[in-house]
């Protein structure tokens, strides 16, 4: 008797990440990067978290269109997105802290890919000084369900942990005690009066897009861009402008906390 191959799994067109320039070329001709139906800020505070790999500048586009719009953006103090994630999650307290105080206000959480990862258990800790978490092709369902090459990079920077570089996380991350505290906050149940909305795309060529829907979010929109144009999508910036406005209305504050 012959036993059918099991189906091979689907990977993320990785391929499609080359039209990065060309997202940002739109977004800069977009009515969106323009202000078009982008909510004021007024001065609240936005804490901004790359993804993997990454650093602040990743996000320097849309730092620029916030700060156009009157929010008040911080950045993460990331130069390259592989610390251990009870650490990174430690030092983005404290900025969270600085900016709310800053800002006499909750603030609102935008992180791309790892970053909303990270903003995701943030909030879980912290839900008194987050407005909302908005994240962009973030696997918060499965960190590791990413493509085969981005797993490779994991696992050399798990590695270089693990032999006690500093500055990086390590295997004893996945599963040890020093990010139990972490993964906690990420698989508990999330706040009710944080918004949350998370942004994935079918056409995603590094995170496999199924991960980032998230049943604890309040809405999962689906956006056409790369994962790394998620930063630089006008759609993806349109749906951003979305969140903001829905974590601002006080219907909403009104209606997450009842």
């Amino acid at each position: 008797m012959r036993i059918p191959r099991a189906p091979l799994p689907v990977l993320p067109p990785i391929w499609r990440e080359t039209r990065v320039g060309l997202e940002w070329a739109g977004l800069q001709r977009s009515d969106v990067f323009r202000g078009a139906g982008v909510p004021e800020g007024h001065g609240r505070g936005v804490l901004l978290i790359p993804g993997f790999l990454a650093g602040d500048g990743s996000l320097a586009t849309m730092t620029h269109w916030l700060r156009a719009a009157g929010w008040r953006t911080k950045r993460a103090g990331i130069r390259v997105n592989v610390a251990c994630s009870e650490e990174a999650c430690s030092r983005l307290e404290e900025r969270l802290e600085a900016l709310a105080e800053a800002t006499v206000d909750r603030v609102t959480i935008i992180g791309q890919s790892r970053g909303g990862v990270l903003g995701k258990a943030l909030a879980a800790r912290r839900p008194d000084l987050v407005a909302g978490v908005i994240a962009l092709g973030s696997p918060v369902r499965s960190q590791l369900a990413v493509h085969p090459l981005v797993l490779a990079q994991v696992g050399v920077v798990a590695a270089l942990g693990t032999a006690a570089a500093p500055g990086f996380f390590s295997l004893r991350c996945l599963r040890g005690e020093c990010c139990s505290g972490f993964r906690d906050a990420l698989r508990g149940p999330f706040p009710p009066e944080v918004g949350y909305v998370s942004l994935y795309s079918r056409s995603d060529g590094i995170v496999d897009w199924r991960s980032c829907l998230d049943p604890a979010a309040d809405e999962c929109v689906e956006v056409r861009a790369s994962h790394c144009g998620m930063s630089v999508s006008a759609e993806s910036y349109r749906a951003i402008a979305a969140a903001l406005r829905g974590f601002g209305t006080a219907e909403a504050q009104l209606a997450r906390a009842a």
